[in-house]
């Protein structure tokens, strides 16, 4: 392999490096993780320093950070001024609850939320993670309906291949089959419906708006399935993550807004991944131009400097816990932390002053046109996605679109693309829940330069991964 030169070597690690990785095997239990991967004594990756769009591993090796650690370092690494705010804000008052009470960072960030938001949607409900944002939102959307009078209401449509979260709930939501089957049975109620994988739907040709169309429809023939009086709310987000960043068609969000309204269902916009600038936008719902019932984030809400979530409700949500006895018996130990809504504030200001949404649409269309670049390798079949959010669908044949049998992807992404890439310089993501893709997703700060990079790293490691096949 020929895109090496990147890598950045400090003398006198190899020990220290070597430690780390075997006190891993011993007694880290990772996330997502085959484990039997590091039986025979494998190197478990240690990333231990970030600076800018680059992080280095224990033996000093340099690595561009095309996914912003999990769709979530949107400023850059080494951003000290974050830091700064969490120390400043441990100082004055580490650590306390909102049940009940409420503390100044909390109230503020709330503050800034809601304005950011659009609508009505002005109630803020702090988490620590998207997953539990998620969850807020079911248990929300049960308890809403019950006050008004609709008890039947409770069940919940997301789409195929879509993931929502881990949580019993939030799982339940996701559309990968694989990923609940071992915690099954889980929280009944949760119903599917198509995603927008325009590359597999043959039948629309070159058609996109009657894609769109098609697509929203069948969100309302799952409502009437089973029963608008049993349905209280459709969960979707702006740019479907899992299967390779799905962009909704031209028309989708509009339509699937009236069949909402019309039976009297909750939208939910999932902003987990795609809130706070990865599509150029504070929130992503405003650049395909619909107005949600509830927004749920996290992850890009402090750049990832500090966990917190959030759940974002229209006033009409919260008019029946204003009345009587109501209340949401429903939170977190470390929602609305009051470390972690500093850091918020603070990347929220450093967002402004920067102009990091702006930097996305200035340099969105370079971004595409440099992933576009690669279409013209076999393996490549469709380049898709919106701002910093893109997805390389890879198939073994470009003009059927025959894609990978089980054993296939196997071997392509796992057993050669995750580690071959790794090994030359990018961190990404290759994955095959639905499709096999490779999935980018880098800082926001980034430009041309580093657009650069990640297409000459893809270029040579593809163009390998081909010949291996």
């Amino acid at each position: 392999m020929t895109a090496t030169s990147q890598f950045v070597t400090t003398p006198g690690t190899t020990a220290a490096a070597d430690r780390l990785s075997a006190a891993a095997r011993d007694h880290l239990w990772m996330h997502f993780t085959r484990h039997s991967t590091y039986d025979d004594g494998g190197e478990v990756p240690v990333i231990v320093r970030g600076e800018g769009p680059y992080i280095w591993d224990a033996q000093g090796r340099r690595y561009l950070d095309g996914l912003s650690g999990l769709f979530v370092v949107q400023a850059g690494h080494g951003r000290a001024e974050l830091a700064e705010a969490a120390a400043r804000q441990a100082t004055e008052l580490a650590f306390f609850p909102l049940w009940s009470y409420a503390h100044p960072t909390a109230i503020t960030l709330a503050e800034r939320l809601a304005a950011a938001a659009p609508g009505d949607l002005n109630r803020v409900f702090f988490t620590t993670g998207g997953g539990e944002a998620v969850e807020t939102a079911w248990k929300l959307a049960k308890q809403y309906f019950k006050l008004v009078g609709k008890p039947m209401k409770h069940k919940v449509i997301s789409r195929a291949v879509a993931y929502h979260g881990t949580p019993q709930g939030a799982l339940s939501i996701t559309g990968i089959p694989a990923a609940k089957m071992p915690f099954e049975p889980l929280v009944p109620g949760a119903h599917k419906a198509p995603n927008t994988n325009f590359y597999r739907a043959p039948e629309h040709g070159d058609d996109p708006e009657a894609f769109g169309r098609w697509a929203a429809d069948q969100i309302e023939i799952a409502i009437e399935m089973e029963g608008a009086d049993s349905v209280a709310a459709v969960f979707l987000e702006p740019v479907q993550n899992s299967g390779g960043c799905f962009p909704p068609p031209p028309g989708y969000f509009a339509r699937v807004r009236e069949i909402c309204d019309r039976h009297d269902v909750l939208l939910v916009s999932d902003e987990v991944i795609c809130a706070f600038g990865r599509l150029g936008e504070t929130f992503a719902c405003d650049r395909y131009g619909y107005v949600p019932d509830m927004i749920t984030c996290a992850k890009g809400l402090t750049s990832g400097y500090s966990p917190i979530g959030a759940m974002i409700a229209s006033d009409r949500l919260f008019g029946p816990f204003r009345r009587g006895d109501n209340s949401f018996a429903h939170g977190y130990t470390f929602g609305g932390h009051p470390v972690s809504a500093a850091v918020a504030m603070a990347n929220l200001d450093l967002f402004e002053r920067e102009d990091l949404n702006g930097n996305v649409r200035r340099n969105e269309g370079a971004f595409r046109r440099t992933l576009e670049g690669l279409l013209d390798l076999p393996i490549v079949g469709d380049v898709r996605g919106d701002g910093y959010f893109y997805g390389i669908e890879l198939v073994k044949d470009k003009a059927t679109k025959a894609t990978f049998d089980d054993d296939e992807a196997e071997r392509l992404l796992r057993g050669f693309l995750s580690k071959a890439l790794f090994d030359n310089g990018l961190y990404c993501r290759a994955d095959d829940r639905g499709d096999p893709v490779v999935q980018l997703a880098p800082p926001l700060t980034c430009d041309q330069s580093h657009f650069d990079e990640i297409e000459q790293i893809l270029r040579s490691v593809l163009t390998e991964a081909w010949q291996q096949l």
